[in-house]
C-alpha cells in the first residue's frame, strides 16, 4: 500500500533489542513506501533505544519512565511520579509534532504515548510481540484503532475485530540464508560434512545456556560436533578457556556474532532463548530449535512463546531449571534422528510471517488514510 499525502507518524517503545530492532523496521519500510514521511520516536531516558534509534537516522525524544519492579526495592517509590511526567511528556510532544498515527511497539515508553494519542482521538496502532501479551497492551487494546499480533490466538486477550496477525518485523540481513550454506562454512573454517550446533545467549548471554554448554564440550567432542559460541560478555573469557581445552578445530566462540546470517546457515541445530524476535527468526530460517525459555522476563513470555512452538511439533522445549541436566543429551538425540530434525524443520517453517513490517507499515497507512 502506498500513500501520496505527507503523513507524520509517532513510533514508540523500546528498552530491549526486541522493541527497538522491529520498531526500526517498521520506521524503514515506512519510509520506503511514503515519500517524505515525518517519523519520531519516543523512548525510555537512559535506555537504550535513545542511542540504537540516532544511529538507525530517526529523531528520538525521551521519558522519565519505568515499570515497577516485582522485588520489594526504593525504586518503586518513583514510579507514579514518573507515569504522570510521561504523560505529561507525552501530551507535550504530541501537541507539538501532531501526527497522523500513533504506533507503539511495547515497553514502558510506549504506553505513556499511546494512552495520551488515544484519549486525543489519534489513530493509534500497538504491536504485541509475544504470544501472551503484557498487561499494558491488554489495557491499551480496549482504546487503540488496531492491534498487529505475531501469533494466532490472540482473541483471548484482544477485541477480535481490532487484530490483524501480521508477525513480527525482523532484519532481513539476518535471515536472507539461502543457498548461504557452502559459504557460512568457509566463514567459520569449518569441514563440510560435519555437524554444526549453534548456541546463542543473546547480546548478554545467558548463563544456563552457557554453563550448559561447557559441561558438554566433551560430549560434543566425542560426536565431532562443531559448535558456535554466542557467550554474551560475560562469559567470553570462562568459554575461550573451556574450549581450548579441547584438541581439534571445532569450536568458536565469540561473544557476539557479527554475521548472523552466516550462522543461521551453517547450523544444523540451533539452541536458543524464546524472546518474540528470535522465535519469529527461528520460524523464517526453519532450522530444528531446542528453546530454553528464560525465566527471568515479565509474564513468563518466552515459556509461552516456546510452548506455541511445541504445540505445533516445530521445536524442542527445555526448562531453565533442567537444562544443565538435560541439553547435552537432548542434542546428541536430535543430530541422530534424521526424522525429528526433518519433522522440526518442516512444522516451523509453516509459522513463519516473513513481510511482517510491511504488513505492519499498511496498516499505519491505512489509519493515516481514514483520518
Amino acid at each position: 500500500m502506498e500513500y501520496n499525502k505527507k503523513i507524520k507518524v509517532i513510533i514508540s517503545g523500546g528498552g530491549t533489542g526486541g522493541h527497538i530492532f522491529p520498531a526500526i523496521a517498521i520506521a524503514n519500510t515506512l519510509k520506503g513506501k511514503v515519500e517524505g514521511i515525518e517519523i519520531l520516536f519516543v523512548g525510555a531516558k537512559g535506555k537504550m533505544e535513545m542511542g540504537k534509534v540516532k544511529t538507525a537516522g530517526y529523531p528520538i525524544e525521551g521519558l522519565w519512565i519505568s515499570g515497577l519492579q516485582r522485588r520489594l526495592t526504593y525504586k518503586n517509590i518513583s514510579v507514579p511520579f514518573k507515569i504522570i511526567s510521561s504523560l505529561l511528556k507525552s501530551n507535550k510532544v504530541i501537541n507539538k509534532f501532531k501526527p497522523d498515527v500513533v504506533v507503539g511497539v511495547g515497553g514502558y515508553a510506549s504506553w505513556a504515548v499511546v494512552k495520551v494519542a488515544s484519549f486525543k482521538a489519534i489513530p493509534t496502532l500497538i504491536q504485541e510481540q509475544n504470544s501472551f501479551p503484557g498487561k499494558s497492551n491488554i489495557n491499551l487494546s480496549l482504546k487503540v484503532n488496531k492491534i498487529c499480533v505475531a501469533f494466532s490466538g490472540m482473541e483471548k486477550y484482544f477485541p477480535e475485530s481490532k487484530i490483524v496477525l501480521t508477525g513480527n518485523p525482523v532484519r532481513q540481513e539476518v535471515v536472507n540464508i539461502e543457498n548461504k550454506k557452502e559459504e557460512a562454512l568457509k566463514y567459520f573454517d569449518f569441514e563440510p560434512g560435519k555437524k554444526v550446533l549453534l548456541a546463542i545467549g543473546g547480546s548478554l548471554g545467558a548463563r544456563t545456556i552457557n554453563e550448559s554448554i561447557k559441561k558438554y564440550l566433551e560430549l560434543f567432542a566425542q560426536e565431532n560436533i562443531q559448535i558456535i559460541w554466542q557467550t554474551g560478555n560475560h562469559y567470553f573469557e570462562t568459554a575461550k578457556v573451556a574450549a581450548n581445552n579441547f584438541s581439534g578445530n571445532n569450536i568458536r566462540v565469540m561473544n557476539f556474532i557479527e554475521r548472523m546470517d552466516m550462522a543461521y546457515s551453517a547450523a544444523d541445530i540451533i539452541v536458543s532463548r524464546a524472546g518474540a524476535i528470535s522465535v519469529s527468526e527461528l520460524c523464517i530460517i526453519g532450522k530444528p530449535a531446542v528453546l530454553i525459555p528464560s525465566p527471568n522476563v515479565a509474564e513468563d513470555h518466552q515459556t509461552k512463546n516456546a510452548l506455541t512452538l511445541v504445540k505445533s511439533k516445530a521445536a524442542i522445549l527445555i526448562n531453565d531449571s533442567d537444562c544443565r541436566s538435560v541439553l547435552g543429551e537432548t542434542i546428541i538425540k536430535l543430530f541422530n534422528d534424521d526424522a525429528e530434525r526433518i519433522m522440526l524443520s518442516k512444522n516451523i517453517k509453516t509459522l513463519a510471517l516473513p513481510h511482517a513490517a510491511d504488513a505492519i507499515a499498511d496498516e499505519v497507512i491505512a489509519l493515516a488514510n481514514r483520518k
